[in-house]
Order: structure tokens, then sequence, then C-alpha cells
């Protein structure tokens, strides 16, 4: 059996990766009607050589991996069904003025396993780096996954440490500093919001300004520097930059430093090293879950 990868266009298509979960496929493009005929008629449109190409290797039983921009998969699924010719196209997104047809009708009906990976559909997975498509197979929006093996896929899949939330359509790190300084306690036991408001956003006299401000049990200073994203070494040496010039405008040496994060809990190499040598910093990893309920009228 084959293992296949197809790239969820969500960035194009906001929402499209819930309704390949739900319908249980996924799915591609170049509609017939726009002269992308899935029959051996010559076709001057390289994309779409390529895709029909691979379409045409697919067989039921094979597995399928979603694939997402920044490095990232969602579900392995085992094909149940092809409805690839131009008579079967069915567009997952709407027809609308510009898209006389829809978009993403030529479906591969698939199984999810749903045994691997996260419970939530809405987190994916991160790929470590040495799990990561490269080059063509990177590229197209349907092609082989010859490497890594299904195995070690699947192995890093079913990692927590590697899941990540879908979203990440607004920016909350002013609401993350802003939680953080409201109840300091739940990001580290023993911490406390500086009192003076000026202080606890503070601007240096380089303009830099720190995203929060805290206080440990023995009033040393605590700086949180808030990211929505994965940590890089430039948020990192962001922190150490803060620290150092926060220890010569105080004179104080017991500072240090909380660099709150998003991504997944796994951080890249070169920002373990960076960290791990720098006793002061400490990497925190945040993750952002908002419930709803129906109000009840009294």
């Amino acid at each position: 059996m084959t293992l296949w990868k197809v790239h969820c266009e969500e960035d194009e298509y906001p929402g499209i990766w819930r309704h390949w979960y739900r319908h249980q496929c996924v799915a591609v493009g170049w509609p017939p009607g726009s002269g992308y005929s899935f029959n051996d008629e010559p076709t001057t449109n390289i994309g779409w050589r390529i895709a029909r190409n691979a379409l045409k290797k697919l067989s039921v039983g094979d597995s399928v991996v979603v694939t997402f921009k920044g490095n990232r998969v969602g579900r392995i699924g085992s094909i149940t069904g092809l409805r690839l010719s131009d008579s079967d196209w069915n567009p997952l997104v709407p027809r609308r003025k510009g898209l006389p047809e829809g978009e993403l009708g030529r479906r591969i009906e698939v199984r999810w396993d749903l045994s691997c990976g996260p419970d939530d559909r809405d987190a994916l997975v991160h790929l470590p780096p040495a799990l990561r498509l490269s080059g063509a197979s990177l590229r197209l929006t349907i092609a082989r996954f010859d490497s890594p093996s299904e195995q070690k896929l699947r192995s890093a899949i079913n990692d927590s440490a590697n899941w990540v939330r879908l979203g990440g359509g607004f920016r909350y790190e002013r609401s993350l500093s802003d939680y953080i300084a409201a109840f300091p306690h739940r990001l580290e036991d023993g911490l406390f919001t500086h009192p003076d408001s000026k202080v606890r956003e503070k601007v240096f006299d380089d303009k830099t300004r720190l995203d929060v401000l805290l206080m440990d049990r023995d009033g040393n200073p605590v700086v949180v520097e808030c990211k929505q994203h994965a940590p890089s070494v430039e948020d990192v040496q962001q922190l150490q930059h803060y620290l150092s010039l926060l220890e010569k405008e105080t004179g104080r040496s017991r500072i240090r430093g909380l660099l709150v994060h998003g991504g997944s809990r796994r951080v890249s190499g070169p920002v373990a090293t960076a960290t791990a040598s720098d006793k002061r910093i400490e990497l925190v990893f945040h993750q952002l879950d908002v419930h709803f309920d129906r109000t009840i009228a009294s």
C-alpha cells in the first residue's frame, strides 16, 4: 500500500479541513468545466498534469495524510472510494462569483484513523525537523509520501508534544499578557502582579517594551514575554535583552524570565540550546481554550 499526502488549503478556504473531516474525504480542484479533463487529453497546465498522474495511481486501501502550511499534518486515513472523474465533480467550496464551478470537487473518500493523533479535530501535528517534507513533495498538492515511513509518521502524530492548534486566525498576545497580569498565580504559584501598572508594562530607554513584569514571593522581578507562536531563538534573545536592561536599571541580579509560547510543547533544537545556556530563562507552553454554553434565563 502507498502513503500519499494531500495538501489542505485552509488559508485559501478557511474551515475546509472541518468539511474534509466531516465528509470523510480529501479533495483537489481543477474543475472539468474549465478545461481540466480527467481523461488522457493533452493539457498545457503542468500542475494539473502532475496532479492527474498522481490521482490515477491512487488505489482503495492506500493511506492518505493531510498536510498543512507550516510543516503541519492532520489525520491519516485509508482510501475507501475514488470520485475523481469529470462527472463526479462535487465541490466542497460552493459556487460563487469568481468560482462558477466551485472548488475542490474531485473527492477521495477516506476512513479516518481516529486512534492515531489528537482526539480534537481542531488539533494538528507540527512535524519534527527530521520528518518534514521538502522539494517537490512539499510543493505539490498531491504526491507520494515516501519519507519518512508511515510508521515514523504515525509515531510523530501520536506524540502529544507535537500537537498544535489549527487556529491562530486572531492575535491574542495582548489578551494573554492581560490575563497573566490579572492571574499571575496561574502561570506559577507564588507570582504576584507588580503594583505599579507603568512598571508592569515597562518601556525601557531604548523604546522596547516588555509584556508583563511580575514579582515572586521574595520580591524578585520576573519578566514575562508572551508569544502566540512557537518560540524562536530571536524570541529568547529578546527576553535576554529585557533581563539585561532590567538588571542594569535596578542593580538586581536575581531577575528571571518566563517565555510563554504557543505552537507545540516541543521546541526546536536551537531554541532548547539557547534557553539551556541561560539559567535565568524558562519556557512555558500555553494553549487557548474557550468554552461556550447556552444562557439560562431566570
